[in-house]
């Protein structure tokens, strides 16, 4: 039906406080029950047909236990991406009142991080660098793009960013040019794209047109797309129609609306994850689609709220 492909992302599963609304709030929070449950979910999505697996040094444990996960399993098809440029810092003390992780993008952070990051080699695909902005100097610092067409080079990776924020058109219209020896650095892009946010429709067509790989986060609004009054009675109404969770209609929109190349599953249980995965079993009408186009919200309206979340 669709080339998108859903893949599981780690930032929910490796650590004890995230910025979601959770719908399984009273869970067992200690490192143990989160492995034990992070590799459930990893062993269920991958027997369901998911190959793609997305971590990040900052999410808690993540990292580490999807490299546990796949050096235990021995998966040989595995398409895993991680990130450089942030530190998790809450060392899973439970509400932990400060920043829970530490931007830094740096040629030092980002050595110092690969030297970790590589384990997952030779499953690692794409290497990303976390949460890509204007301010961090990360577009215009030329040592870090040759240090990252280096790996490129010597590893076979996709070199990547991630966006957040009202200007990730802005970011990723300066990312898509930025060359190193004539060679175009960057080839995936992972972007906060869903029923509300929608600002990232024409750039996001634009780097599909020229071969990029495009992969979709946060398309449940961290949880907001069970929530929000100002879309809550359409969804509802869609959900009933095609007999499947509110999830797989936000997912779904995001498929046929834009049809990337991943679409990430934040899902913190199998159970979620099942939920999730109905999204490719179906196909939305036109009818629905135009009523989903007409949730979007003021990209600056959608980040404000999004900053507003609690880590919980």
């Amino acid at each position: 039906m669709t080339r998108t492909k859903i893949g599981l992302g780690l930032a929910a599963l490796g650590r004890p406080d995230y910025i979601n609304i959770r719908q399984n709030s009273n869970i067992d929070k200690s490192k143990i029950a989160f492995k034990r449950n992070a590799f459930e979910v990893m062993d269920f999505a991958y027997k369901n047909g998911v190959r793609y697996f997305d971590t990040a040094p900052s999410y808690g444990l993540g990292e580490q236990f999807l490299l546990e996960w796949k050096n235990a399993r021995q998966h040989k098809d595995l398409m895993l991406s991680t990130k450089w440029g942030y530190t998790y810092v809450a060392n899973w003390e439970l509400g932990y009142e400060g920043k829970h992780e530490i931007k830094e993008h740096s040629v030092s952070k980002l050595n110092e991080q690969w030297e970790t990051s590589k384990a997952l080699f030779p499953q690692l695909k794409i290497y990303q660098v976390h949460s890509a902005t204007l301010e961090s100097g990360i577009l215009k610092d030329n040592s870090i793009h040759e240090r990252l067409f280096q790996l490129k080079k010597q590893y076979g990776l996709q070199i990547g960013i991630t966006t957040s924020g009202s200007n990730q058109s802005e970011i990723l219209n300066s990312a898509k040019d930025i060359a190193v020896k004539n060679n175009l650095l960057f080839d995936s892009f992972q972007v906060t794209y869903n029923v509300f946010e929608q600002s990232t429709f024409n750039t996001l067509q634009q780097l599909k047109a020229m071969g990029k790989t495009v992969i979709i986060k946060e398309a449940l609004a961290n949880g907001r797309a069970f929530t929000n009054e100002h879309a809550k009675k359409q969804l509802e109404a869609l959900s009933k129609t095609y007999d499947v969770g509110v999830d797989a209609i936000a997912l779904r929109f995001v498929i046929d609306t834009l049809q990337p190349n991943v679409v990430l599953s934040g899902a913190s249980t199998s159970n979620h994850l099942d939920q999730n995965l109905k999204a490719l079993d179906f196909k939305l009408l036109s009818k629905d689609l135009e009523l989903l186009k007409a949730l979007t919200i003021n990209s600056k309206a959608y980040w404000d709220e999004r900053s507003d979340l609690t880590w919980n």
